[in-house]
């Protein structure tokens, strides 16, 4: 089932399988919903490196519980990617890891990159398996949410008064601009001196696609959207503007602003609270989407999604692999947690089941329960897996208030 350009859900085939036993350790919370599920989806988990696989982990058992009290079933199919795939077949993304993106219905990433990997040729690096799985899944609008939650508001850095109430997404074009760009590469100038270059392009369709993903998006939100570019000095950022102004006409119910990349740097941190929904391009949405991750208090809160016109989205939290905890039970998983909700509402249009992922993690963390990144004196520290454990009560008892 695709993921839909305009945020839509779209309709499911029902299948008839055999259902997928939970894991033993939660079966104690597993309810019989339907002798066969009513719905079967298949869902790619790419564990990743570092910290990936703990927190993959934790989101998987939550989608069984969601599972068994929806009456639907999900077939999981787990691959290798990133550094662990380098270390397996020699690539960063093998070819059988995206045959089986592209075949199932939503991708669930953990993390990819670690030192032990840094000084490989770029093709051997592993965020460029990344750059080639959003290629190939040919997925180009990333949607990035930024909510000071009210549990969470002291863990932000910014004073309480400028943090609080914070809510904006950040809708970033993925697959063009500079990472993408040709010509690219390393040569010689004119004083023989060694140069590198990377070229900053983009062509109209790729513009008005993103653009109207921010509209539709900015339209189901507050109906504000500010466009970042940097059109006073960049030819493609003049191109960007005004192909957004074109397609605002379509859109008189939103609003739109636009704002030049540095002041919008300075405005997130100054005064959040004026954006909605921004629109920028793939380098600058990659920096001031990590910006805004740090109003909330830490990117381990941030999940994100990946969109495309057809086919399956991809799914992750914003954070990095962080081999420096990696193993040590300290990750915090709610942004992949947040991230397999994002994964039920706009990948699979499951919509009660994404919703009961969410308001577990805000159940979990009004009893108190912190991990490291996120810990203030008098809550309760936890590490990954009892922080997944506890957002797996929070779901169990939630059944019948949202049911």
């Amino acid at each position: 089932m695709a993921a839909s350009l305009q945020l839509n859900f779209k309709p499911f085939k029902p299948q008839f399988t055999r259902s997928i036993s939970a894991p033993n350790k939660f079966s104690t919370r597993i309810r019989c919903s339907a002798a066969t599920p009513s719905k079967s989806y298949t869902v790619t988990l790419l564990p990743g490196d570092g910290i990936g696989p703990e927190v993959i982990s934790v989101a998987r058992n939550a989608l069984h519980l969601i599972a068994s009290i929806e009456g639907i079933e999900f077939k999981f199919k787990e691959m290798p990617m990133g550094g662990a795939a380098l270390d397996l077949t020699g690539v960063p993304l093998p070819e059988e890891t995206l045959s089986a993106a592209k075949d199932s219905d939503a991708v669930l990433l953990g993390a990819i990159g670690g030192y032990k990997w840094d000084n490989n040729e770029k093709h051997l690096k592993p965020e460029t398996g990344l750059l080639q799985l959003r290629e190939g899944l040919k997925v180009f609008a990333n949607l990035r949410p930024a909510t000071v939650l009210p549990q969470l508001v002291d863990a932000s850095t910014l004073k309480r008064e400028v943090a609080e109430g914070v809510d904006l997404m950040v809708v970033r074009e993925l697959t063009g601009g500079i990472y993408f760009g040709k010509p690219r590469g390393f040569g010689t100038n004119e004083n023989g001196q060694e140069i590198g270059f990377n070229t900053e392009v983009y062509a109209t369709y790729e513009i008005d696609r993103i653009a109207r993903v921010a509209f539709e998006t900015a339209r189901k939100r507050r109906g504000k959207l500010c466009s970042v570019d940097k059109a006073n000095v960049l030819e493609a950022s003049m191109l960007w503007r005004k192909r957004v102004m074109e397609i605002a006409a379509e859109y008189p119910d939103v609003e739109l602003s636009h704002m030049y990349v540095d002041n919008a740097a300075m405005q997130l941190v100054r005064n959040p609270k004026q954006f909605d929904t921004i629109v920028t391009n793939n380098i600058f949405g990659d920096i001031l989407s990590d910006e805004a991750s740090m109003i909330t208090g830490s990117i381990g809160m941030l999940p994100s999604a990946s969109l495309g016109e057809s086919g399956p989205g991809l799914f992750e939290p914003i954070h990095g692999s962080a081999p420096d905890i990696a193993g040590q039970d300290k990750a915090n998983p709610l942004a992949t947690l947040l991230s397999a909700a994002m994964l039920l509402k706009y990948g699979l249009g499951e919509e009660k089941a994404a919703q009961r992922i969410e308001a577990a993690v805000l159940n979990t963390l009004d009893r108190g329960y912190r991990t490291g990144d996120i810990y203030s004196a008098g809550q309760k520290l936890v590490g990954c897996k009892e922080m997944g454990e506890e957002v797996l009560k929070s779901i169990d008892s939630k059944v019948t208030a949202i049911a």
